[in-house]
């Protein structure tokens, strides 16, 4: 393997940049603050940080609304601080990813505000979705669409003499509204846009809500009829030669940048469209992070999706979480361990102990799978959801456009604990109340914390990658053990074997174990935990 295919192993940070650490002491993340982390990054053992969007924005849906890609939020600093960080992080062998956003931007684009200020048919407008209602004086919008955070997919705009106007697509928030990329200013201004940032040092790019850019301008309903490609927002055909010209530039740059998408579709035949050797290097595996803590279930998933990948030669990507998804450390001790966004609610009954060891248990298994590895930010330090935010505090769009059915996403944003017995855990400096609040029982977790103790979940991810590092970039082999709680498979000369039930078992004869999710007798694997092991000489 080259050095240019470094993606292909790799184990990526994801850095939400107002949770990670605070540099000016204003109680919000910023870049200074991640700048000041990379000695930490660096000695945990990563290859590259993600960042989660950190370009100007009014910061509705947490920066993926983005009004300025040129700019970076003045919350988090400057394109000169950018470009700091990219340097310096480079010059510890840590390479950066940025996100794309190229399904919508922020109402407050110029583009859109723009578009706004026009008439109907105008070709400002017809960079976005604009539509005349249905039913009397179009009071009916155009379609009846899911939106992706609730409620209605279209919103209604004004005309200056107040009468209500034309609808525009939004398939998330309103303040995000979709761009038509039929349009071609709108595929210019992001191949722009890459090179701008690849100019810049950026390594790659992580495409986000890759499948949904291209829709069906006869504006269909979505009856579940549709043949595969044609659905009516989801996963057209059209997308295709968008990213085969993405690939084009990225190959231009030496070395060649990477293409990460964002592809949250269940076939996973159109799945591997996405990864043709023309196309994007790699795509988010999101169907492992949504299973239960099951046996059978994580088989199949790991299975299907190896399966998957194989006709492509891309690498698989393993992720247990992300910014959007309910920890595992909660999510794992609860009856119902899997995930979706439809089934998150309140006051769903926890084991926190259950769900920290099932969690390290994962990360272990997940991290001696071929491929490369995404991290999110706290998991290395087996952060839980905190579920008890302040109401006022909650600035998730998800959670206001379900009426606070849903809790949303900030749960998993608070920001992390770096040292000390109380908040804010040095995140920022003492007594500042960071932007959303974190509980006091961290202070057993924090950085400084771990590094001290032995056993704690920061040193286990730290030696988990170390010994990670010297598995081989290929090869995978299913072991039978013959216990129905049993999960094994080969790496090389590593084997790895997770125990999902509630009774201890007997390890495979012959393996020495050198490194344990938790603490076990000789020849036995302990409830709810993982091994790598080798055979004994």
């Amino acid at each position: 393997m080259s050095a240019d295919e470094w993606w292909r192993t790799a184990v990526v940070y994801e850095v939400y940049p107002r949770s990670f650490r605070d540099g000016d002491g204003d109680g919000v993340g910023d870049l200074e603050g991640v700048r000041q982390g990379l000695p930490y990054l660096s000695w945990l053992g990563v290859d590259a940080i993600w960042f989660t969007p950190w370009y100007r924005s009014p910061m509705v849906d947490g920066g993926y609304d983005v009004e300025d890609y040129r700019a970076i939020d003045p919350t988090f600093g400057t394109l000169e601080d950018a470009e700091r960080l990219i340097a310096e992080a480079a010059q510890l062998g840590i390479r950066t990813i940025i996100d794309l956003v190229p399904n919508h931007v922020s109402s407050a684009h110029p583009w859109f505000q723009a578009a706004l200020a026009s008439e109907p048919g105008s070709d400002a407008r017809r960079r976005f979705w604009f539509h005349p209602g249905r039913g009397p004086e179009g009071a009916d919008p155009p379609t009846r669409w899911k939106n992706n955070f609730g409620g209605p997919s279209w919103s209604r705009t004004t005309l200056a003499d107040g009468r209500p106007g034309e609808w525009y697509l939004h398939l998330f928030a309103p303040e995000q509204p979709d761009l038509d990329w039929r349009h071609p200013d709108v595929a210019r201004e992001h191949e722009v846009l890459l090179r701008f940032w690849f100019d810049r040092g950026v390594a790659g790019v992580r495409i986000d809500s890759a499948a949904h850019i291209m829709k069906d301008p006869e504006l269909p309903e979505d009856d579940g009829s549709h043949a595969p490609g044609r659905h009516p927002n989801l996963d057209r055909d059209e997308v295709h030669p968008v990213y085969r010209r993405w690939r084009e530039i990225a190959d231009e740059y030496d070395p060649p940048r990477v293409l990460v998408g964002e592809v949250w579709i269940p076939d996973r035949q159109r799945f591997a469209r996405y990864l043709d050797p023309d196309e994007l290097h790699t795509a988010f595996n999101f169907d492992l992070m949504t299973r239960p803590w099951d046996t059978a279930s994580y088989r199949d998933s790991i299975s299907l999706m190896l399966e998957a990948h194989a006709p492509t030669g891309a690498p698989c990507t393993w992720v247990l979480s992300n910014h959007d998804v309910t920890r595992p450390v909660t999510r794992f001790g609860r009856e119902h361990s899997g995930f979706s966004f439809e089934e998150k609610a309140w006051n769903v009954p926890t084991d926190l102990a259950l769900g920290r060891r099932r969690a390290e248990a994962a990360a272990l298994l997940v991290g001696a799978l071929p491929g490369s590895l995404y991290i999110y930010q706290g998991d290395e330090l087996g952060l839980p959801e905190v579920e008890d935010l302040d109401l006022a505090e909650i600035q998730d769009p998800m959670y206001f456009r379900t009426g606070g059915a849903n809790p949303g996403r900030d749960g998993c944003r608070v920001p992390l604990p770096w040292r000390g017995q109380e908040p804010p855990f040095g995140f920022s400096p003492d007594g500042v109340r960071t932007w959303l609040s974190q509980p006091a029982a961290w202070a057993t977790l924090t950085v400084a914390a771990q590094v001290e103790r032995e056993q704690s979940t920061l040193n286990l991810y730290r030696w988990m990658l170390r010994h990670r590092a010297d598995l081989p970039a290929d090869g995978f082999a299913w072991i039978d053990t013959g216990a129905a709680d049993v999960l094994a498979f080969r790496r090389g000369d590593t084997v790895c074997v997770t125990n999902f039930g509630s009774a201890d078992q007997d390890l495979p004869d012959g393996l020495y174990v050198y490194l344990a999710s938790a603490p076990s007798r000789r020849g036995v694997i302990a409830a709810n935990s993982t091994v790598w092991a080798t055979p004994r000489r």
